[in-house]
């Protein structure tokens, strides 16, 4: 969860553009499908994941709920809360901070699931439920560090979660259910492992981070950090007003974001690169049309252009390739070009939108 320390503002990171791009895409817009990213030690994305819960609004919660369901339920209710809205008639409702919960490497199946008390269940019948890193998680930002590493077990886990938003856990003939919808966070190091293919697609964008070889970024950087250390409150002071400017574009966005508008040649350029560079499935041009939209609307625009379309692309096909990007000539400038030589080969042709004729055999 959040430490009681003061976090290090967004707004005072330097440099990792991607980066943030990345995590206030999924800010405004969650169906983008959380963030995987490629990383060297030591480049700060813990740093960056934390202060973007710093920059979202606090939770309307169920006042009491250990799960943190919306007291109206737009994202399901625990049976706890099911049964309480028929008994009072309604929920009473309170606000917390949105969770950040990392899943250590060495997490058993019961710390993130969540554990049954059977005996209770069998003599005494009813459930009780002990919530695990997932239920901590809802509405939240589940953080993985090195996911690659991750054990099997917990990645079927995960991979069954992500897909429903319930968590249901079983023992014996006893099961107990619960809502748990997450921004996915995970990070690897390429060189001690790929991820597999079934998580892989499960992150809606892909963002490759290095250390910044500038010189002067990183002086800017050390000097940053080490004035946070020696006085918190003042820097936070400090950067109080670019924080507050960002959550309120990112208000504006979330607002704005229902009004954008796709046109053909948007949308016939991101399933054209779609096709180019043979990524798998169809997350890869869905992602990229979601994140276009969003970059649109914290731009404070309704229109997507070709623009949004191909920076979008980079971040949702850089893990779909169909040969997956273990080649160290494969960074992330290969793959900007490679966008850029797909939009310029071929005029984008807008086309027409036409629903294939549904047959009963």
């Amino acid at each position: 969860m959040l430490s009681h320390l003061p976090i290090f503002p967004f707004t005072a990171i330097v440099g990792q553009e991607d980066l943030k791009l990345a995590l206030l895409l999924n800010a405004v817009n969650p169906a983008i499908g959380g963030v995987l990213i490629r990383v060297e030690k030591g480049t700060g994305k813990s740093t960056a994941v934390r202060a973007l819960a710093g920059l979202l609004p606090d939770m309307e919660v169920v006042a009491g709920c250990l799960y943190g369901c919306h007291s109206k339920g737009l994202d399901g209710l625990c049976e706890d809360c099911q049964k309480r809205k028929v008994a009072d008639n309604g929920l009473p409702v309170a606000r917390r901070p949105v969770p950040v919960v990392t899943l250590p490497l060495g997490a058993t199946e019961d710390r993130v699931l969540g554990t049954l008390d059977l005996e209770a269940a069998l003599h005494e019948g009813r459930k009780r439920f002990e919530p695990g890193l997932l239920a901590r998680a809802h509405r939240g930002i589940l953080y993985i560090d090195e996911v690659n590493l991750l054990e099997d077990h917990l990645v079927d886990i995960l991979l069954d979660v992500a897909a429903s938003g319930i968590n249901v856990v079983e023992r014996e003939s006893v099961s107990f259910s619960h809502p748990a919808r997450f921004l996915l966070v995970g990070t690897m190091n390429p060189e001690e492992g790929e991820l597999r293919p079934q998580l892989l697609d499960r992150f809606g964008i892909c963002v490759e981070v290095k250390g910044i070889l500038d010189p002067t970024a990183r002086a800017a950087i050390v000097r940053q950090r080490l004035a946070f250390e020696a006085d918190p409150k003042g820097f936070l002071a400090t950067h109080q007003p670019s924080e507050l400017e960002l959550k309120q574009r990112l208000e504006q966005a979330r607002a704005l974001l229902p009004q954008v508008q796709v046109g053909e040649g948007e949308m016939a350029l991101a399933v054209r690169l779609a096709l180019a560079l043979k990524t798998e499935g169809h997350r890869a041009d869905l992602t990229t049309i979601r994140a276009a939209c969003t970059v649109a609307a914290l731009e404070g625009r309704t229109a997507v252009t070709l623009a949004d379309v191909k920076r979008s692309a980079v971040l949702a096909f850089r893990h779909r390739l169909a040969n997956p990007l273990d080649d160290e000539e494969m960074d992330t400038d290969k793959l900007i070009e490679q966008v850029e030589a797909v939009a310029q080969s071929n005029p984008t042709i807008p086309f027409e939108v036409v629903v294939p004729e549904k047959k009963i055999l």
